[in-house]
């Protein structure tokens, strides 16, 4: 009983993780991608998250195309928030497009490092550029909803 008591109670800490808890001092966190684009905004640090809309892998670093998100008080994308606009997010190496796949969420730290000019369809766009210090990828079917609870079951089988 007393085993099974330990592994409910360590069952029950790691479902209620709180996220990656990036350090937020230096990190300007009134900044919001739209608003970073503009050549003033360049080497500000920023916490920043949101949904993976495509990951591309160049010859020496990865870039992530995000669509952001505020985030809530686990440092978590709230998609059930208005989106705050687009962000090239790009990180030395290699990063598994399978892992890093569109819809799935991201919360990130970076440095702002300047507006590249790209397309949204057939409309044009301008991305701020993060170069990225540090990553957290959240888990698969994090992606939509907000839904946190936890939830446990018991289950019995009768023979």
């Amino acid at each position: 009983m007393k085993r099974a008591l330990m592994v409910m109670l360590t069952l029950w800490l790691a479902a209620c993780a709180s996220g990656p808890d990036f350090p937020t001092q230096d990190v300007n966190l009134t900044l919001h991608p739209q608003q970073a684009t503009a050549p003033a905004m360049a080497g500000q640090r920023v916490l920043w998250g949101g949904l993976i809309i495509a990951t591309h892998n160049l010859q020496d670093h990865t870039r992530l195309e995000v669509l952001a998100y505020p985030l809530d008080s686990r440092q978590r994308p709230d998609t059930s928030a208005q989106p705050q606009g687009r962000f090239l997010a790009e990180r030395g190496g290699y990063l598994e497009p399978v892992d890093y796949a569109s819809g799935r969420l991201v919360t990130l730290t970076g440095t702002v490092q300047k507006a590249r000019a790209g397309k949204i369809q057939d409309s044009d766009y301008t991305y701020p550029v993060i170069a990225v210090t540090a990553i957290h990828l959240w888990p698969a079917g994090e992606g939509q909803g907000t839904d946190t609870q936890v939830h446990f079951g018991l289950g019995v089988i009768f023979h």
